[in-house]
């Protein structure tokens, strides 16, 4: 049985509580994946669920275009007062991934940080995904995986909204993997993700 909690998470109202009941939910530094990774992206960067913006704003503090899309505009107003502080420009759009359609053959990079979505909303989506990739570019993703539910340090109670190696080759199988692996890592992101954790991390590449 899941718990009442894991359907709200794919509710706007939800996440606007949520974000509007912290200072910083996942903290204001970038995801640490995304860091070790940042050299192999191109713009213009395309962050999906982004949150208040601590990805988005890393990204465009080393010089690169980047639209952040989410679900809350709550967080989104947040992510446009980081990015003001920090200097950096970005742009936002408020939009439901279940409904989201981005610009075919535009992206350099797209990001895809702990966007836990329903099995059924990413099948829809991630075929988008690709096809919004400009040929040679690149797909980065970590989300918690499935051994993930036994653990109390993040992610949904949902095992239809974790992730797998075998998933995602299924679910992005027109991207050629550069990485693809399951692996446990400490994961320290302000009050949301907190301590040892077990993750997907998937890196892949449009065919030129």
């Amino acid at each position: 049985m899941h718990k009442p909690e894991d359907k709200a998470r794919y509710d706007a109202q939800f996440w606007n509580e949520r974000y509007a009941s912290q200072a910083s939910l996942y903290g204001s530094e970038p995801n640490a994946f995304l860091a070790e990774n940042i050299a192999r992206l191109q713009g213009p960067v395309l962050s999906i669920c982004e949150g208040e913006g601590r990805n988005a704003v890393f990204i465009a503090s080393k010089g690169l275009q980047v639209l952040g899309v989410d679900y809350s505009d709550v967080a989104l107003e947040k992510a446009r007062a980081l990015a003001q502080a920090r200097g950096v420009g970005i742009v936002t759009e408020v939009a439901d991934m279940a409904e989201y359609r981005p610009k075919e053959n535009c992206y350099g990079a797209i990001i895809s940080i702990s966007a836990h979505l329903p099995s059924a909303v990413r099948a829809r989506l991630y075929p988008l995904l690709e096809r919004a990739l400009v040929p040679g570019g690149l797909l980065l993703l970590e989300a918690y995986s499935e051994k993930q539910i036994a653990r109390d340090t993040g992610g949904p109670k949902n095992i239809d909204m974790l992730m797998s190696v075998s998933k995602l080759q299924a679910e992005l199988p027109h991207l050629k993997p550069l990485l693809i692996r399951e692996i446990e890592r400490d994961i320290h992101e302000g009050v949301g993700h907190t301590g040892l954790a077990d993750v997907v991390q998937f890196i892949g590449v449009k065919p030129e």
